[in-house]
């Protein structure tokens, strides 16, 4: 589970625009844009598995078995937890860093998670949970 922000972040709405995978070079990424204002855009690298298991949450694809996004979902349902937001909050040499913001039967809580699963789980809830990324994130992409 994450800690806190001590200081005031100040988070940016985003949706996916792309989901992406270079063949040739074997790379992957997700791309987010702000839904306001400059409509910034950041790229972010995943590995192939996760480029393509965000690609079906955002195209509400179900497979014959649950992935690992879509089991998450439904525990969470199931257990009366809702998405708050997954943010993207930082980015430390070249590595993103998310969390995935949840109110639980037992109140708020925050969990430190990778950008790939933040995303997916938050584009498989019913409704879909915000994108958000930390304005100090998009102005360095």
């Amino acid at each position: 589970m994450s800690e806190e922000h001590s200081t005031p972040v100040d988070f940016r709405v985003a949706q996916v625009t792309h989901v992406l995978h270079d063949y040739g070079l074997a790379t992957s990424a997700v791309v987010l844009r702000e839904v306001e204002g400059a409509r910034r855009e950041i790229s972010i690298p995943v590995a192939l598995p996760d480029a393509t298991t965000i690609y079906q949450a955002w195209h509400h694809l179900v497979g014959r078995r649950p992935t690992s996004n879509e089991l998450m979902a439904l525990v969470l349902q199931e257990v009366h937890a809702d998405v708050i937001a997954s943010r993207i909050v930082r980015i430390d040499a070249g590595i993103y860093f998310a969390e995935l913001d949840l109110m639980t039967t037992r109140g708020r809580r925050v969990f430190d998670c990778r950008p790939s699963d933040a995303i997916a789980v938050a584009l498989r809830q019913p409704v879909p949970a915000p994108l958000l990324i930390a304005e100090d994130v998009l102005a360095l992409d």
